[in-house]
């Protein structure tokens, strides 16, 4: 169902075109000023805009400038609706790249028939001018954020209670999970039992990735941290995107890039780092990744993520209380002196 953004000061005719417009099957979304519509066409990627010219606070003029100068929106058509029809209004909205111009009131069949034509044309346009390119996507949020939700749409949610196995090290990919609520951590275990955390992972993160992408198997085992709601995506879904979607190919390539990145870093550090940085970079990464100075989190796991012993692990933090760096209350975490874990010694 194509979507259509109406853009209209006035209740009375904003609400009358959504209604011919629903009952021809167009899905409406409507907005009452020009900076409401803006923000709408962002959130909802509407398939064609229809916007009043004379508004308040952003007239349709400044509504198709700044549609103009989005990659991700400058390729939906804009028809302007007005009460005005002079010629010299006419010049100016064709002349900053509206399709086409309807004078008020107008015909409900004229109004359905425009709207028509400008999408065959958009649709027709898409894949050689129109489709915005991926070195200029690949960087805009919104617009990754937009296919991200498409391909979690309508997905089945399952529940995980917390110390819940997602996914163990060795195993062929299922699915390619999204993180709705919770956190989760990844991490690998020695013949020894030895757990090593990779990574931790919170909402609105896409894990399994790798192994789907190469059909190969985990290259580590996936735990919720505490009780967590993933979205399952199927692995032909996402290869689609990657396949269809140059610009979020290419964001895919750089996030795992960054991540790789990350883990060289981690792998300096537990070569080269004392066992009190290690713990201090471990306790850093806590602190960021829970956004706050006072957390909990297992005594095993900090250890795990700074790669020593846990009894190590246990005395170093033991220190760095007694040296008034941390404290620790009701097994919670509480960050001190963040200055003394950020410059700790190597």
């Amino acid at each position: 169902m194509k979507k259509i953004l109406i853009i209209e000061d006035n209740d009375t005719v904003r609400e009358n075109i959504a209604e011919i417009l629903e009952l021809s099957q167009y899905k409406t979304i409507q907005a009452e000023n020009g900076k409401m519509g803006i923000t709408k066409a962002i959130e909802e990627y509407p398939d064609l805009i229809l916007c009043d010219v004379m508004m308040p606070e952003l007239d349709g003029y400044g509504v198709l400038n700044i549609i103009n100068k989005r990659p991700d929106l400058q390729h939906i058509p804009l028809i302007f609706l007005t009460a005005k029809a002079d010629n010299e209004d006419f010049r100016k909205g064709m002349g900053l790249g509206a399709v086409d111009y309807i004078t008020k009131p107008f015909d409900d069949l004229a109004l359905l028939e425009a709207i028509e034509i400008r999408l065959k044309k958009a649709e027709n346009l898409m894949p050689k001018e129109a489709k915005p390119s991926a070195t200029l996507l690949v960087n805009d949020e919104a617009y990754i954020l937009r296919l991200i939700e498409k391909l979690i749409q309508d997905r089945e949610i399952r529940l995980y209670n917390a110390k819940s196995i997602v996914y163990q090290y060795d195993q062929f990919p299922k699915w390619i999970y999204y993180v709705k609520k919770g956190h989760l951590k990844s991490f690998i275990t020695n013949d020894g039992g030895k757990e090593l955390i990779l990574d931790l992972h919170g909402a609105n993160k896409l894990l399994g990735v790798r192994a789907a992408i190469l059909n190969d198997r985990y290259s580590a085992s996936l735990q919720c941290l505490e009780d967590a709601e993933l979205i399952l995506v199927p692995i032909q879904a996402f290869q689609n995107l990657i396949l269809t979607d140059g610009a979020f190919a290419v964001w895919y390539l750089k996030y795992i890039s960054r991540l790789h990145e990350s883990l060289q870093t981690r792998e300096l550090d537990h070569a080269y780092s004392s066992v009190r940085k290690k713990i201090a970079n471990a306790l850093i990464k806590f602190n960021q990744f829970y956004k706050s100075n006072r957390f909990y989190v297992s005594r095993e796991d900090i250890a795990s993520l700074a790669g020593v012993a846990k009894e190590t692990g246990i005395r170093t933090l033991s220190a760095f209380k007694s040296e008034g760096i941390i404290d620790m209350e009701d097994n919670d975490i509480v960050i001190i002196d963040m200055s003394a874990l950020k410059y700790m010694p190597q």
